[in-house]
């Protein structure tokens, strides 16, 4: 391996670039039109542009890959996560050009990207699993059947994607039909694939997963398992090793059921095997991710290693660095991801200039990021900006670092989750390691309001330095109560203490509706002179690969649409006007 083609953008381009001139191999980046200035671009030894901003025009586009990879004269492709990552045409395609991908064979990727055959593969192997289907039926009726078989409460999901797109919650009948529309909207734009699997509900369970490694040459491992429980909406917040709810025993019968997956598909390099743990200690396997996880530094934290040089290595034929007798937990490590974010209004996505950026520097500290100052934060991918890992001798240690090394940690000019972190990392729960995968659905606004106030709180900076961007920045999009991930504006805004409100998006007393942030209008439901109930879903957006439903705030007759399918809309943009 000489040119290694880096299928992806953001902070896991940076880390593959970072490993390539480590290991002596030239890096390829590519990028679109939106991440021209961006940092893996820039870090990258040769760069090549490959489309427009949305992503399936560039990052999705399995040809325009292939193409660059052929015209810098790569001999391997790197996916990254998300994206291509876990497309097994994609594999397929490299492998059908000559170029080797840094991943599981494509069969590998197409049977544990089938939930479905995953399950069946896993129960096979003797690992437990939870009950679900994938209707071969995918219209709404069939899946409703579907629904009605596993019974409620339940998981509509996307069959190929994972990272919590295309996931739904259902729990009362009523909400089955928009939760199928919506979890089969958001696996198109993600995977470009709308097939949609479901799956019984585990109540208040742990998410473990365990990081598997095999080479072709036969041997398997695992390097531990990671707690990734503390999660918003499916999308995982913060992720440790070890997991403060397994014990030795549990440990031993999980890490050798995820290698018993991974022999059964026939996998090589690194993968994750993910399973629910419920209160009696009992496990079920969730998926395998078939790819690089974006938590994969605490792994490699507690266990010393390189997981993307390994990768490299084993798929150019050599054997796994590591037998599994060299390899053991060394300490607590855990990795807070920071996101452009307003926890305060509901977690709304941010878009805009990082007017500051400063990353903090401590000891046992390792900072993740494709971000710099002066970098733009676009509309067009997911809103992740950093992750931040601390690793220590104990738990207590390692919690008390990263929020130390997080309060440090100063961005400005949008507004993020930081504050919103610090407060999750000190809450009593999470202190105790008493947390499930709802813990923040449950306390999710309390801690934001928690975190505001530490912000509120926080010290003056000291004689040379700017503040925080927590307690200064402005945010780049309007003052608008809305959740992203699970129905539009759900409250009046709030009027800040530190400016003077602004007029509220998703309504307002002249009856006006507007965008909540830069975003592309997906749909519209309404047409002038349709009557609307309150709550109804007006205009469905999309932004930061997050649909973002705009909600009509009061019975009301659509006077006016100012919007079109298609058309990418600004912040406070007018949608359409009620009366």
């Amino acid at each position: 391996m000489k040119r290694l083609l880096i299928a992806n953008r953001g902070e896991i381009a940076v880390r593959i670039i970072r490993a390539c001139r480590e290991m002596g191999i030239e890096s390829v980046a590519v990028y679109s039109d939106a991440d021209a200035d961006a940092v893996h671009a820039a870090a990258a030894d040769h760069r090549v542009r490959i489309g427009p901003p949305a992503a399936a025009d560039s990052y999705l586009s399995i040809p325009k890959i292939v193409d660059a990879a052929r015209s810098s004269g790569a001999d391997a492709v790197h996916p990254g996560y998300g994206f291509l990552s876990e497309n097994a045409a994609f594999a397929g395609a490299c492998a059908d050009a000559g170029l080797v991908f840094v991943g599981p064979p494509a069969a590998a990727i197409a049977s544990m990207g089938s939930k479905i055959e995953a399950r069946r593969i896993a129960a096979a192997a003797g690992v437990p699993v939870v009950p679900g289907e994938t209707p071969a039926d995918q219209s709404d009726e069939g899946l409703r059947a579907a629904v009605a078989r596993i019974g409620l409460p339940a998981l509509v999901k996307a069959s190929a994607g994972g990272g919590g797109k295309g996931m739904r919650t259902v729990r009362e009948p009523e909400a089955i039909g928009e939760s199928i529309a919506a979890a089969r909207r958001e696996a198109l734009a993600a995977f470009g694939d709308g097939t949609l699997y479901v799956e019984r509900l585990v109540d208040r369970p742990r998410h473990v997963e365990v990081q598997v490694f095999a080479d072709a040459h036969g041997h398997t491992v695992h390097l531990f398992e990671r707690d990734c429980s503390t999660q918003r909406r499916h999308q995982k917040v913060i992720e440790e090793s070890p997991s403060p709810a397994v014990a030795v025993a549990l440990r031993e019968r999980m890490t050798q059921a995820a290698i018993a997956a991974a022999r059964a598909v026939g996998y090589v390099n690194a993968g994750t095997v993910e399973f629910l743990v419920d209160a009696t200690g009992g496990f079920y396997f969730l998926e395998m991710n078939t790819r690089l996880q974006v938590e994969h530094p605490v792994t490699e934290a507690v266990a010393g290693v390189d997981l993307v040089r390994a990768q490299l290595l084993v798929a150019s034929g050599a054997p796994l660095p590591w037998a599994q007798t060299d390899l053991d937990q060394r300490g607590h490590a855990i990795e807070a991801r920071v996101y452009a974010e307003d926890p305060a209004q509901n977690f709304l996505p941010q878009a805009g200039r990082l007017t500051e950026y400063r990353e903090p520097r401590w000891p046992g500290v390792r900072v993740d990021s494709g971000a710099v100052e002066g970098g733009e934060v676009t509309i067009y991918y997911d809103p992740m900006i950093a992750k931040v890992i601390a690793h220590a001798e104990t738990r207590d240690l390692a919690i008390a670092r990263l929020s130390a090394a997080l309060r440090d940690f100063h961005v400005a000019g949008i507004r993020t989750n930081i504050g919103f972190l610090v407060a999750v990392l000190q809450s009593d729960a999470f202190r105790r390691g008493d947390v499930d995968t709802a813990f923040l659905d449950r306390e999710g606004a309390a801690l934001a309001h928690d975190g505001a106030v530490r912000t509120t709180a926080a010290p003056a900076a000291p004689v040379g330095q700017r503040p925080s961007a927590d307690r200064n920045a402005r945010s780049a999009v309007s003052n608008a109560d809305y959740d992203p991930w699970n129905g539009g504006v759900v409250a009046p805004a709030t009027a800040r203490p530190d400016r003077p409100a602004r007029r509220r998006s998703g309504g307002s007393s002249t009856g006006t509706l507007t965008a909540p942030m830069p975003a592309t209008v997906l749909k519209v439901h309404v047409r002038p002179g349709d009557r609307v109930k309150k709550g109804d879903i007006v205009v469905l957006l999309e932004a930061m690969k997050m649909e973002l439903p705009v909600r009509a705030p009061a019975d009301a007759t659509v006077a006016t649409v100012r919007c079109r399918e298609g058309e990418l809309v600004q912040a406070d943009a007018t949608l359409l006007e009620l009366r």
